[in-house]
């Protein structure tokens, strides 16, 4: 029996054509376009053109014309300001240089002197500290008497703990690997193994380890936290030359600024489950899946993240521009109210306060448009996905309302998160 392929309708087709115009725009974007997702509103051709005065046709014939004068009170003139220079900041050493004229001084009354600073730089330098310990011999064979070295990040080690901290710097926040320290050592005509520097990084992460502890310990005590993961290559032992695909998944308190990097073979919902397994307040996140188990404990109250929410509406300019633009704008309304409460350093209770006078008008007149415009657009285009998001995060998207500790989005984790963006190439975890 042979069967007859499915023949599409005249919509479905449309429908697939557009799909694929709005995938193709997201490719061409990705590859080729700029990644920001800045929005700058475009003022309305009608309006432009209303403000704008007619032409004047060129047969317009000539008008004669009369010379008028009249006396006008002079306008002030703008006094411009002169650029004034900051200073450099004044916990930074001052090296003092004086320079006398070349000329004869010698009973002349000095009646001031002219202050100029240029910021210099002294480049690193590696040098040799070296312990001389005497050794004393007790009377009648019963020991030896000597001082007891320094603690150090390395015992036994050849190194010290401000080249370890340099090299731990460089590489996870800076993004330098290993082999262009090794690059600068050579300059100083000092040759390091690159296996030895691997050998220090892995020591000295195990002497961090208390701390480490210390922080999965202490940060689900907040009463708020922010969660967010993302993808790491990992190296095995096991696997010589290859990595595979592990995750950080990155807690972060907003109010005592504590960030912790959990490290998970996988993104299943194992991680935050046994990380915040007695986590009680506010946890902010994205809609991803992983977080259900988590949001539907007692006690744990959900936030959304904004800046996800309009992801979805900042890709959809190209196949509804006059639907993202409107929400974009609205978007740009909550934002700017958050931007004056940080500048005018408002506590969170007067951002509270800010918020419900301010804020809540406009999300209800958000939550009234996705609701009228999710029965006018097709749930799987782009426009229909970024209003089906919103609508079905929007009870954890207006939780920010409720308490001033809380911010609109997710950001600031994402900021913790970005050095390990930035240089994912080099900054490898290595499985022990």
């Amino acid at each position: 029996m042979v069967e007859t392929a499915h023949m599409l309708t005249y919509e479905e087709l449309l429908f697939e054509n557009a799909r694929l115009h709005e995938e193709l725009a997201q490719l061409r974007r990705l590859i080729f376009g700029q990644k920001r997702e800045r929005f700058v509103p475009v003022v309305n051709a009608q309006q432009l053109a209303i403000a704008l005065p007619e032409k004047v046709p060129p047969t317009t014939p000539a008008v004669s014309t009369q010379t008028i004068t009249y006396t006008r009170r002079q306008k002030k003139s703008a006094t411009s300001t002169p650029p004034v220079r900051k200073p450099w900041p004044a916990h930074l050493r001052r090296e003092v240089i004086r320079l006398e004229p070349k000329e004869d001084v010698s009973g002349l009354t000095k009646i001031g002197e002219e202050k100029t600073e240029e910021l210099e730089y002294v480049p690193p330098e590696l040098y040799v500290k070296q312990y001389l310990r005497p050794k004393y011999a007790k009377p009648n064979g019963e020991g030896i008497v000597m001082a007891d070295l320094p603690a150090r990040p390395i015992e036994k080690g050849s190194v010290g703990p401000s080249l370890i901290a340099h090299m731990m710097i460089s590489k996870y926040v800076d993004h330098m690997p290993l082999y262009r320290l090794q690059q600068q050592c050579r300059r100083s005509k000092v040759d390091i193994a690159e296996s030895t520097m691997n050998g220090w990084m892995k020591a000295c992460g195990i002497a961090l380890l208390p701390l480490h502890e210390l922080l999965r310990v202490t940060l689900p005590q907040s009463s708020y936290l922010m969660v967010d993961e993302t993808p790491i290559p990992v190296l095995d032992h096991t696997k010589p030359g290859k990595t595979h695909l592990g995750y950080y998944w990155v807690y972060y308190d907003p109010v005592a600024k504590l960030v912790f990097f959990d490290y998970r073979p996988s993104r299943s919902r194992a991680g935050p489950n046994e990380m915040l397994q007695n986590f009680q307040g506010y946890l902010q996140c994205d809609g991803y899946t992983g977080y259900e188990d988590i949001l539907a404990k007692p006690g744990v109250v959900a936030v959304g993240c904004f800046a996800h929410a309009r992801r979805y509406f900042e890709q959809a300019q190209d196949s509804d521009r006059e639907r993202a633009a409107w929400m974009l704008m609205k978007l740009q309304a909550l934002y700017r109210l958050e931007r004056e409460a940080r500048e005018a350093q408002m506590s969170f209770e007067a951002r509270h306060a800010h918020r419900q006078e301010h804020a809540l008008p406009i999300l209800q007149e958000i939550k009234s448009w996705l609701h009228q415009h999710s029965m006018q657009v097709l749930p799987k285009s782009a426009m229909g996905k970024a209003i089906g998001y919103m609508l079905g995060q929007w009870s954890k998207l207006e939780a920010y309302t409720r308490d001033g500790r809380l911010e609109i989005d997710n950001n600031l984790v994402e900021n913790a998160i970005r050095p390990v963006a930035l240089g994912r190439n080099y900054v490898k975890c290595s499985i022990m």
